[in-house]
Protein backbone atom coordinates (compact mmCIF):
# COMPACT_ATOMS: atom_id res chain seq x y z
CA UNK A 1 0.00 0.00 0.00
CA UNK A 2 0.93 3.60 -0.83
CA UNK A 3 -0.41 7.07 0.30
CA UNK A 4 -1.77 8.65 -3.23
CA UNK A 5 -1.79 12.36 -2.84
CA UNK A 6 -3.94 14.63 -5.11
CA UNK A 7 -1.58 15.29 -7.32
CA UNK A 8 -0.87 12.07 -7.98
CA UNK A 9 -4.14 10.66 -8.66
CA UNK A 10 -5.52 13.28 -10.92
CA UNK A 11 -3.22 11.80 -13.98
CA UNK A 12 -4.82 8.93 -13.52
CA UNK A 13 -8.13 10.49 -14.69
CA UNK A 14 -6.83 13.71 -16.88
CA UNK A 15 -3.37 13.37 -19.29
CA UNK A 16 -0.79 14.97 -17.74
CA UNK A 17 3.03 14.90 -18.52
CA UNK A 18 3.21 11.92 -15.54
CA UNK A 19 0.90 10.11 -16.56
CA UNK A 20 2.54 7.05 -18.10
CA UNK A 21 4.67 7.27 -14.67
CA UNK A 22 1.90 7.20 -12.18
CA UNK A 23 -0.53 4.86 -13.73
CA UNK A 24 2.66 2.26 -13.64
CA UNK A 25 2.69 3.25 -9.95
CA UNK A 26 -1.22 3.02 -9.57
CA UNK A 27 -1.10 -0.65 -11.54
CA UNK A 28 1.48 -1.75 -9.23
CA UNK A 29 -0.16 -0.89 -5.78
CA UNK A 30 -1.81 -4.10 -4.30
CA UNK A 31 -3.82 -1.02 -2.29
CA UNK A 32 -4.44 2.72 -2.50
CA UNK A 33 -5.12 4.80 0.75
CA UNK A 34 -5.17 8.63 0.55
CA UNK A 35 -6.96 11.50 2.77
CA UNK A 36 -10.73 11.06 2.92
CA UNK A 37 -11.45 14.31 0.82
CA UNK A 38 -9.11 13.73 -1.62
CA UNK A 39 -11.91 12.91 -4.03
CA UNK A 40 -13.17 16.93 -3.35
CA UNK A 41 -10.27 18.33 -4.66
CA UNK A 42 -10.28 16.01 -7.38
CA UNK A 43 -13.63 16.74 -8.09
CA UNK A 44 -12.61 20.25 -7.96
CA UNK A 45 -9.82 19.85 -10.69
CA UNK A 46 -12.60 18.40 -12.56
CA UNK A 47 -14.69 21.45 -12.18
CA UNK A 48 -11.93 23.70 -12.94
CA UNK A 49 -10.96 22.31 -16.09
CA UNK A 50 -14.87 22.02 -17.46
CA UNK A 51 -15.59 25.69 -16.53
CA UNK A 52 -12.32 26.50 -18.44
CA UNK A 53 -13.46 24.59 -21.24
CA UNK A 54 -10.62 22.34 -20.76
CA UNK A 55 -13.79 19.40 -20.77
CA UNK A 56 -16.92 19.11 -22.36
CA UNK A 57 -19.92 18.24 -19.78
CA UNK A 58 -19.69 14.60 -21.23
CA UNK A 59 -16.19 14.14 -20.81
CA UNK A 60 -16.63 15.96 -16.79
CA UNK A 61 -19.45 13.70 -16.60
CA UNK A 62 -17.55 10.40 -17.37
CA UNK A 63 -14.28 11.84 -15.04
CA UNK A 64 -16.37 11.95 -11.82
CA UNK A 65 -18.39 8.55 -13.25
CA UNK A 66 -14.92 6.73 -12.96
CA UNK A 67 -13.67 8.88 -9.96
CA UNK A 68 -16.56 7.23 -7.97
CA UNK A 69 -15.65 4.13 -9.14
CA UNK A 70 -12.21 3.80 -8.44
CA UNK A 71 -12.87 5.91 -5.27
CA UNK A 72 -14.89 2.60 -3.72
CA UNK A 73 -11.67 0.70 -3.68
CA UNK A 74 -9.77 3.19 -1.76
CA UNK A 75 -8.55 2.97 1.90
CA UNK A 76 -9.79 6.11 3.01
CA UNK A 77 -7.83 7.87 6.53
CA UNK A 78 -10.92 9.37 8.03
CA UNK A 79 -9.23 9.63 11.25
CA UNK A 80 -10.31 13.90 11.13
CA UNK A 81 -8.86 14.43 15.17
CA UNK A 82 -5.68 12.69 14.24
CA UNK A 83 -5.29 14.86 10.53
CA UNK A 84 -5.94 18.01 12.38
CA UNK A 85 -4.00 18.01 15.15
CA UNK A 86 -0.74 16.95 12.60
CA UNK A 87 -1.77 18.87 9.64
CA UNK A 88 -1.33 21.87 12.28
CA UNK A 89 1.92 21.08 13.22
CA UNK A 90 3.04 20.55 9.64
CA UNK A 91 1.60 23.94 9.03
CA UNK A 92 4.18 24.95 11.50
CA UNK A 93 6.95 23.41 9.94
CA UNK A 94 6.76 23.31 6.60
CA UNK A 95 5.59 25.93 3.98
CA UNK A 96 2.52 24.38 2.73
CA UNK A 97 -0.96 25.50 2.24
CA UNK A 98 -3.85 23.79 4.18
CA UNK A 99 -4.69 21.22 1.80
CA UNK A 100 -1.41 19.93 0.85
CA UNK A 101 -0.66 19.84 4.94
CA UNK A 102 -3.88 17.87 5.61
CA UNK A 103 -2.65 15.15 2.93
CA UNK A 104 0.51 15.08 4.52
CA UNK A 105 -0.75 15.17 8.33
CA UNK A 106 -2.85 11.74 6.39
CA UNK A 107 -0.22 10.17 5.46
CA UNK A 108 1.21 10.74 8.77
CA UNK A 109 -1.55 8.69 10.39
CA UNK A 110 -1.75 6.22 7.81
CA UNK A 111 2.10 5.65 8.37
CA UNK A 112 0.90 5.24 12.55
CA UNK A 113 3.78 7.76 12.26
CA UNK A 114 6.60 5.87 10.81
CA UNK A 115 7.07 7.91 7.77
CA UNK A 116 10.09 5.48 6.75
CA UNK A 117 7.80 2.45 6.08
CA UNK A 118 5.11 4.18 3.75
CA UNK A 119 5.75 5.28 0.13
CA UNK A 120 3.92 8.67 -0.42
CA UNK A 121 2.99 8.95 -4.21
CA UNK A 122 3.11 12.92 -4.70
CA UNK A 123 4.07 15.16 -7.89
CA UNK A 124 3.24 18.60 -5.91
CA UNK A 125 7.37 19.37 -5.30
CA UNK A 126 6.52 21.48 -2.48
CA UNK A 127 4.54 18.40 -0.54
CA UNK A 128 7.20 16.06 -1.51
CA UNK A 129 9.86 18.15 -0.07
CA UNK A 130 7.77 18.39 3.51
CA UNK A 131 7.01 14.58 3.30
CA UNK A 132 10.61 13.67 2.46
CA UNK A 133 11.59 16.29 5.59
CA UNK A 134 9.14 13.96 7.52
CA UNK A 135 10.71 10.73 6.58
CA UNK A 136 8.71 9.40 3.81
CA UNK A 137 9.93 7.98 0.58
CA UNK A 138 8.23 9.81 -2.36
CA UNK A 139 7.60 8.48 -5.70
CA UNK A 140 7.89 8.82 -8.57
CA UNK A 141 11.94 9.07 -8.13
Amino acid sequence: MRYWDTSALLPLFVRQEATGEVRALYEADDRVSTWSLTDVEISSAFARLARESWLSPLQHAELTKALDTMWRGVHLVDRLEAVRGRAKRCLRVHTLLAADALQLAAALVASQDAPEGLELVCLDRRLADAARREGFPVLPG
